[in-house]
């Protein structure tokens, strides 16, 4: 009966997660999709602590309220500019968790063979754990019932289970507090390597590779504290090897492998919904890594394998300078166009200036001009980054524009007005083969007959690749926090 409740909640819970999942593709359905995915999470973790195998109720009760208690603190105090390098440490914490499972599941794979030998009995032998003596097999753990009536060829697949979480979930923690740290600022943006680049990590995969099937041969755990150790390195230095303006690529990919991780996890544990929800956040990642590295022209396996985020040679040089405008000058261009493009960056996110962007749309289309938002897949340090503020400054949906459904209307639009954004709106990419971004799709923004651009100082930012937009005869710089400037500007549109 526990058992057949355990199944069927765990069905629900992944059918709520499978919803979740679509309804978050969309703007308009992704509040309902948030709310799917917490239903199905109380489900599972209800199914879980009372199904099969529980135990220390009192215990996971604090631990459950301890985790609330954290989660709703960095829930009500996390600015939305930390979002990027909140996601990125929680990746780490389920990588963690993987390997802490993988060791568990080997320490009592060799606790198991030392009560089986101490009765003269073969861990793995079909049946043998009937043969044990009264009382010892009921007083074992759920986990150690489980691994006692698994067979030899189970007792393997077991050993791969442990040894694939293991190595995934260590790459997975230090790649992740990497990425957390460059997010953060806190480690340097810039793509770095050891000497020898790749084959360090090329060295690295195959001695953790040996160790894998020494452990598999009998050598011992030692091998896999080695391997650990080893898949530690990979992910810090994978990481490190990618610059700071590909860091959007970077956390969805490791939100793919702390996917995997979990479902090692799952596998590891005989749970039936974690080997699910693990497959589900990984083959998800995995794809919005794809499709983001299609927009950024960038190889997947290069981005697996940390290979970009460096100029190929010297960069083309910048000429010209950058040309200031103050907000009535560029109220005079607002009230005398008839077609305006806005394209939001992190720099809008730092400055939340989300509201008095949605108040300027407001009053620009009161007037009857056609203002929309030009969005790219990688804006801002996270997916869907600017989409968010934008709906949480209740801005239409309908006048939010992907890259490629706006590039070709700049050359018939009157005034772009650039917001905190960088590398996405770069000309570079198009014009400059030597730069780090060579070949990443862009938007068009100078194409436009005016463009401002909405920015703290002449810095190159966070990515230290220089604009050649920003010295363009008919861009005009608008200095100053994002905020404060369009404060000063709302009250010039008439």
């Amino acid at each position: 009966m526990e058992f057949g409740f355990t199944i069927a909640a765990y069905a629900v819970a992944a059918v709520l997660f499978i919803l979740s999942l679509g309804g978050l593709s969309g703007q308009e359905s992704a509040k309902r999709a948030v709310w799917y995915g917490i239903v199905g999470m109380a489900i599972a973790v209800l199914a879980t602590l009372i199904g099969p195998g529980q135990g220390l109720g009192i215990v996971s009760v604090v631990l459950i309220a301890m985790g609330a208690a954290v989660g709703y603190q960095l829930a009500t105090k996390v600015q939305m500019t930390q979002m990027p390098e909140l996601v990125a440490i929680m990746h780490s914490l389920v990588g963690l968790a993987a390997v802490f499972v993988g060791f568990n599941a080997d320490i009592m794979i060799n606790n198991m063979s030392s009560l089986f030998a101490d009765n003269a009995l073969m861990l793995g032998t079909p049946g043998a754990y009937a043969q044990l003596p009264d009382g010892i097999y009921e007083g074992l753990s759920s986990f150690g019932q489980l691994i006692a009536k698994k067979t030899g060829v189970e007792i393997g697949i077991l050993r791969v289970e442990l040894v694939l979480g293991i190595w995934i979930g260590a790459v997975t923690f230090t790649g992740s507090v990497i990425a957390y740290g460059k997010l953060a600022g806190r480690v340097n943006s810039s793509a770095a390597k050891l000497p020898g680049g790749h084959i360090l990590n090329a060295a690295a995969a195959g001695l953790s590779l040996l160790l894998a099937i020494m452990y598999m041969n009998g050598a011992g755990s030692w091998t896999l504290v080695l391997l650990t150790l080893l898949a530690l390195f990979i992910g810090y230095h994978l990481i490190m090897g990618i610059g700071g303006a590909d860091m959007p690529v970077v956390v969805s990919m490791l939100n793919s492998y702390s996917g995997w991780a979990a479902a090692a996890i799952g596998f590891s544990l005989g749970n039936d919904l974690l080997i699910v929800v693990g497959a589900l956040v990984g083959s998800s990642g995995a794809i919005l890594s794809y499709i983001m590295c299609k927009a950024m022209n960038r190889s997947f396996v290069s981005v697996i394998l940390g290979g970009f985020g460096g100029p190929a040679g010297e960069q083309m040089a910048v000429e010209g300078e950058q040309v200031a405008i103050d907000a009535d000058g560029v109220a005079t261009a607002l009230n005398e166009a008839d077609s305006v493009i806005i394209i939001p960056g992190y720099g809008m996110a730092v400055a939340q200036a989300q509201s008095a962007v949605a108040d300027l749309v407001r009053k620009l289309r009161a007037k009857g001009k056609n203002v929309r938002f030009a969005i790219h897949p990688v804006a801002g340090r996270l997916p869907g980054h600017m989409n968010v503020l934008l709906a949480e400054a209740k801005v239409p949906y309908d006048i939010v524009m992907e890259m490629d459904e706006i590039n070709d209307d700049f050359p018939s639009t009157d005034v772009a007005i650039v917001i905190g954004s960088n590398d996405i709106v770069n000309p570079a990419a198009q014009d400059d083969p030597n730069s780090p971004i060579a070949g990443m799709p862009v938007l068009e923004c100078w194409k436009a007959k005016q463009v401002f651009v909405s920015k703290r100082g002449q810095g190159t930012g966070y990515s230290g690749i220089e604009n050649p937009l920003f010295f363009k005869d008919n861009t005009r710089m608008f200095y100053g926090d994002a905020k404060a400037s369009l404060d000063k500007l709302l009250p010039l549109i008439d």
